[in-house]
């Protein structure tokens, strides 16, 4: 049954989001707490914040993915799925030919995924692969959810990829110090939203990354 928690508290999360999709989104939260007494995908502490902790906060990023030039989202370090599931989930039914794909180097996890995906029919890869091992890799969206730090994502970015639209990322308290920091060494434009589930946190999107050349 759908906790019904979400749907009065999460109008602004879950815009115009159908009933079936809610229910999918319930039974992944469940399939990650039944899947967690095996192995570490979330910390326990939050497992009884999961909608919240997890969930929502994944949610959230769908205003920046939901565009007319995104088809194709890559997931670095997907762990549980978190957020690369919750977009899949939330895309299916918005745009079918939606993909995400997933690099998670843990076999564990990686089954994991590959359960997640065919049980809720995404269209989607798993590579069960170390993403700093991979070249030439082609994606509109690079997304990352408490994977590395944003200085190492950006290398990512530049060594592993050789076409990527946009990056979005979930930065903390120091988000701000770290954008600051991250333009001595690179250009790059961005657009933030606060996050909807931490005061401290923002999330952004970055556009026309660029490596600064040494002077």
């Amino acid at each position: 049954m759908i906790d019904s928690n979400i749907i009065k508290t999460n109008k602004i999360l879950y815009k115009n989001v159908s009933r079936e999709t809610y229910l999918e989104l319930e039974n992944y939260s469940k399939a990650i707490i039944s899947k967690n007494k095996q192995i570490n995908l979330i910390s326990k502490s939050t497992e009884k914040l999961i909608k919240q902790r997890h969930i929502e906060d994944s949610s959230q990023t769908i205003d920046f993915i939901d565009k007319n030039d995104i088809t194709t989202c890559t997931d670095l370090g997907s762990g549980a799925g978190l957020p690369g599931i919750v977009l899949g989930i939330l895309m299916k039914s918005k745009k079918p030919l939606f993909k995400v794909i997933f690099y998670e180097k843990s076999y564990h996890k990686s089954n994991f995924l590959k359960e997640m995906t065919k049980k809720f029919n995404l269209n989607s890869e798993i590579h069960q692969k170390n993403i700093f091992d991979e070249k030439n890799l082609t994606t509109d969206v690079i997304i990352s959810r408490a994977f590395k730090p944003l200085p190492i994502i950006f290398k990512i970015a530049e060594t592993n990829f050789k076409n990527f639209k946009y990056i979005i990322l979930f930065l903390g308290k120091s988000g701000k110090i770290h954008l600051d920091d991250a333009r001595k060494f690179w250009n790059f434009d961005y657009e933030k939203k606060k996050s909807l589930t931490n005061k401290d946190s923002m999330i952004i999107k970055i556009s026309n990354l660029r490596k600064k050349k040494k002077k």
